[in-house]
Parts: C-alpha cells; sequence; structure tokens
C-alpha cells in the first residue's frame, strides 16, 4: 500500500493530473478552477486505476476527487467500445448526500452525454426502475435502495467498473455492514474502489483494506481534524435552558442558522419553539417525506428559511454555502458527527461559528470530542440576559408518525440488512450477479414463480424483509444493461 499525506492547499490548476482535455474544459466552464489538497492527491491514482482511501475533512471536495476519475473511466469505456456494459457505482449514506452527489457528476458528466440515476429511499420505484432501463454510466444509491432493486432484479452489479463508498466510515459501520457486505459480494472482483469520508477509524480502514487491491491511502488531514475556519464553543446548560440559550444566540447571529437536534420528535418541537421565538425555519429528518426533505433543503439554501432544524441524517449531506452558524442543539450520538456536523459551516474557505449546548452529565463526551479533534474546547459562560422560558410546543404521536402509515408494518427500514449473508466481504462471483437469468432460485419458489429468490450460498432472507405479496406492483423486474450506443461520451 502506498501512502500520500499532505497539509496545507494548492494553488495550481487542474492541468497535470491526468485529467483528458474535454474534461478539463468542462472543469473549467464549470467554474471549478483550482483543485483542493484531496482532489490534487486522488484524482491522479484513481484516474490510473488504482484503488484509493481518501481521509479529508468535511467541505474539501471529496465528491470532486471520486466523480473525475469514474467520468473519465466511464468516457473512456465508452470509446474504446461503444457496446460495453460497464457502469460506476457510487454508495452513500443518506438521500440528501445522493441527491447532491447526483448533480454534481451530472454538471461534470452532462456534456459529455453521462447519464446518472438516482436510487434512494423515500422516493417511487417506478421511476427508479425507468431510470435504470435507461441504462445508465452512474448509480448514485443508498443500500437500502439499492438492494430492493437487486433483490427484483432490476439491477445487475456484474457490469460495475468502479465503486465508491462515500462517506466511508458511516457506510462500513455496524449498522450498514449486512447492507455493504451483501452489495459488495455482487461486485465483480475485477474493479476499482475507492473509499472516502472525513473520519475513518483504523479498524474499519484496516477491514476495507484487506478488500481493496494496494490501495493508495491519502490523508489530507487526521481523522477528526475539522474545518479550520470554523471556531468552536461550549455552553453547559441544563436541559431546560436549552430553547431559552438558543433564542439568545439566535438574536446576537444575524445569518443562516443549521440546528441539530439528536430525535426527530425533538427536531419537530424545536423547529415550532423556533417559529415562536420569530424566525422561519424549517425541519429535516427521517420523519419528513423526500419531497419535504427537498423543500426545506432548498428553501434554507434561498433565504426562504432563516433556520433549519436536522438530526444527524442530514449531518453528512447538507452542502450549503453561507452557513453562519451551526448550534448542537443536542450533543451528537457519536463522537465522530461532530466533525460532520460543525463541517457544515466554514466550507470552501469561508469562516464559521459552531456552538454546543452540553448538559452536566455529558462532560465524558466533550472530553471525547476534544480526543477526537484534539483541540480544548473554550466553554463559555451562559449569557446573563437570557430571555424567559417558552413552554415547548406539543407534538402528538399521531402527527409524529403520520409519513409512515402507507408503509406495511412489516415493511423494511431503509437502513434495515436485506440480507444476512453468509459469505465473505469481498469479490463477488456469478452466484452473486441478480442481473443473470440463471441467478439461483429460492428452494421454496416453484418453477413458474415471479417472485424467485437468490439461493441461501448466496443469501438468506432477513425477519425484515419484505414478502413478495407486500412490494409495490410498479416494482417489476428487469434486467439492468449497457447500451449499445454509437460512439458514446467523448472526453476529447
Amino acid at each position: 500500500m502506498t501512502e500520500v499525506q499532505v497539509s496545507g492547499g494548492d494553488s495550481s490548476t487542474f492541468h497535470g493530473l491526468g485529467i483528458a482535455p474535454g474534461l478539463l474544459s468542462i472543469l473549467d466552464t464549470k467554474g471549478f478552477k483550482s483543485p483542493t489538497p484531496i482532489q490534487k492527491q486522488a484524482i491522479p491514482p484513481g484516474i490510473e486505476g488504482k484503488d484509493v482511501i481518501g481521509v479529508a475533512q468535511t467541505g474539501t471536495g471529496k465528491t470532486l476527487a471520486f466523480g473525475i476519475p469514474m467520468v473519465q473511466l466511464i468516457t473512456r469505456l465508452s470509446i474504446e467500445n461503444p457496446s460495453h456494459q460497464g457502469f460506476g457505482l457510487i454508495l452513500l449514506p443518506t438521500r440528501e448526500l445522493a441527491l447532491q452527489v447526483e448533480e454534481t457528476i451530472r454538471t461534470i458528466g452532462g456534456p459529455l452525454r453521462i447519464k446518472t440515476a438516482i436510487i434512494i429511499g423515500g422516493a417511487s420505484m417506478r421511476p427508479q426502475i425507468t431510470a435504470l432501463r435507461a441504462r445508465p454510466h452512474v448509480v448514485i444509491a443508498t443500500p437500502g435502495r439499492l438492494l430492493d432493486h437487486m433483490e427484483q432484479k432490476n439491477i445487475s452489479l456484474a457490469g460495475v467498473k468502479a465503486v465508491v463508498f462515500d462517506e466511508a466510515d458511516r457506510m462500513l459501520d455496524m449498522g450498514f455492514w449486512p447492507q455493504i457486505r451483501s452489495i459488495v459480494q455482487a461486485l465483480p472482483a475485477d474493479r476499482q474502489t475507492m473509499l472516502f469520508s472525513a473520519t475513518l477509524s483504523n479498524e474499519i480502514t484496516d477491514l476495507a483494506r484487506k478488500h481493496m487491491k494496494m490501495p493508495v491511502s491519502i490523508e489530507v488531514s487526521p481523522p477528526g481534524t475539522t474545518a479550520e475556519r470554523v471556531t468552536q464553543e461550549f455552553f453547559f446548560v441544563q436541559k431546560n435552558d436549552k430553547s431559552r440559550l438558543l433564542e439568545s444566540i439566535l438574536s446576537k447571529f444575524n445569518g443562516s442558522t443549521l440546528v441539530f437536534t439528536r430525535t426527530k420528535h425533538g427536531a419537530k418541537r424545536l423547529t415550532r419553539a423556533v417559529h415562536a421565538m420569530g424566525h422561519t425555519a424549517a425541519e429535516i429528518h427521517g420523519n419528513r417525506s423526500l419531497n419535504q426533505r427537498k423543500d426545506a433543503l432548498e428553501g434554507f439554501k434561498k433565504g426562504k428559511y432563516r433556520v433549519l432544524v436536522a438530526t444527524d441524517i442530514a449531518a453528512r449531506g447538507i452542502d450549503v454555502k453561507g452557513i453562519e452558524l451551526v448550534v448542537n442543539y443536542d450533543m451528537p450520538m457519536q463522537t465522530a458527527d461532530y466533525v460532520h456536523r460543525i463541517g457544515r459551516t466554514a466550507r470552501a474557505g469561508a469562516e464559521g461559528h459552531a456552538i454546543t449546548f452540553a448538559e452536566s452529565s455529558e462532560r465524558g463526551e466533550v472530553r471525547n470530542i476534544e480526543r477526537l479533534t484534539r483541540v480544548a474546547v473554550k466553554v463559555s459562560a451562559l449569557p446573563t440576559d437570557m430571555p424567559p422560558s417558552r413552554a415547548m410546543p406539543v407534538v402528538a404521536r399521531d402527527e409524529r408518525q403520520r409519513h409512515f402509515s402507507s408503509r406495511p408494518s412489516h415493511g423494511r427500514s431503509s437502513h434495515a440488512p436485506a440480507y444476512r449473508s453468509h459469505g465473505s466481504f469481498g469479490g463477488g462471483s456469478s452466484h452473486a450477479s441478480f442481473g443473470s437469468r440463471s441467478a439461483p432460485r429460492s428452494p421454496h419458489s416453484s418453477s413458474g414463480s415471479s417472485h424467485a429468490r437468490p439461493s441461501s450460498s448466496s443469501f438468506s432472507r432477513s425477519p425484515h424483509a419484505r414478502p413478495a405479496h407486500a412490494r409495490s406492483p410498479h416494482a417489476r423486474r428487469s434486467n439492468f444493461r449497457r447500451p449499445h450506443s454509437s460512439g458514446g461520451p467523448s472526453a476529447s
């Protein structure tokens, strides 16, 4: 394995990194003038087809670091063999992050006729099936929904030429492990693999390297490094005084503010409380539909809402320039999420401020943050002019659950594993190719059944998986095949 470590920025252009002239012209047209450190170090080995592990603080341009090599690879394959069936796969933990990565890939790949498909939970299956039938060049997906399409044979991963695990620490965390293992088993052994994240534990990195081919390890900043231009401040405050402290802070900071809560219910209550304080606010969390989350994010970007209240589902999926303040109303469940939360401000060289509310019982968590970031946090005294207490709004239980009412009670959560795999975490075989007509059937399926399953030698059903009769009637199976284009996209 090759180790590469850099520090500081770089003012050079994208020339000299191995990028094709056509793609260089697009980058220049779109306003991408100088590569960030992670881009400067990751793009050359990525274009050479090497496996890459990249660690860089959030907001430093990791999407282009893997997007440019992937777009150039797929473009080259289309030029060399217009009938090729290879495509790129990008896996991410959240819908918001998937939407923003897809937008970046379209920005640089659209002029080269690179087609994308976005496969995420919370959206209708039908347009996703249509997108897959159009045989895209790059598929951007969250693990749960990708497994849904694999299960229904809407996609085969046998043609994957390059796979990216963005926010790899979360993707390879135990909560996603069964899904990731099932997906990796379905991938061909001959592939390029890239992992990118702001934080990577040594244990997860060691595990990932066992299934990569002599990866180039790039560490632009040590794991846990926070954005360079973000200032940090902590308050120890009683739980009942948090809303008063927030109201005081919002009166002193006039810019866009992102507030993180620990729970969906807390986000809803706090959004209403912020409204009562006289500020425009929106909420984004798992109980909101995809359209509601998109509307909230777009409204926040355009200034319709001054305050966006979010759970950690959005910590790695919000890329909004100009956020002045991040408030951790609740401490994060995982210490590493602190880095991702405060990384929403001070992006792309801008300045920002992050304030964290901690209760006296959470001093241990504060020390964990100090150890991770290697920075002694600044603890400030509570303001003496905090406003009087307000009654927090009451949210009825049936209101909190309304977004789940249309889903069968036995349906699978977007984060629940689709399969419990008995194989190894490595290159796939023909038995794991969901697009093959010879895919093994479940011993319980009849020869004419339209709901055949992979055999237990590849996967076994999870108790969380949805039974065949509960699937959408629109989620019809179709084999995912590459287009026979004439000429294909060109990077020259």
